[in-house]
């Protein structure tokens, strides 16, 4: 897949799309459900969302059951990773990102407990 420096700067503008992003670099798969639960925004946003960054190429999707999975594909170009590394590393002490990774441990602390 070719990368567009302005098509990866496009899609990294969208709050929405970075605290996804965000998030999973924080876990390595999440469910679009768990997704829902810690940003609080309607299941079909944010399927919309997660779909856009798979076209784009940086997230890979994996269906369990009812549930689709993403995750950070790992085989991204390198200038493609350190751009959403630094994206990340810029944004993760701000709101709304801080709550989020906050709220993600705690699901994450909890499941493990419950398991």
């Amino acid at each position: 897949m070719e990368y567009v420096p302005t098509d990866l700067f496009a899609i990294l503008a969208d709050t929405t799309r970075l605290r996804c992003l965000m998030l999973l670099k924080q876990a390595p798969s999440l469910c679009v459900c768990h997704l829902v639960d810690v940003l609080e925004e309607p299941q079909p946003k944010l399927s919309k969302h997660l779909g856009v960054l798979r076209e784009m190429g940086l997230v890979a999707d994996e269906r369990k059951a009812q549930w689709v999975h993403y995750s950070l594909k790992t085989d991204l170009p390198d200038w493609v990773a350190a751009i959403l590394d630094a994206a990340i590393t810029g944004a993760k002490k701000q709101q709304p990102y801080l709550d989020d990774a906050k709220r993600l441990a705690q699901r994450l602390a909890s499941r493990q407990k419950a398991a």
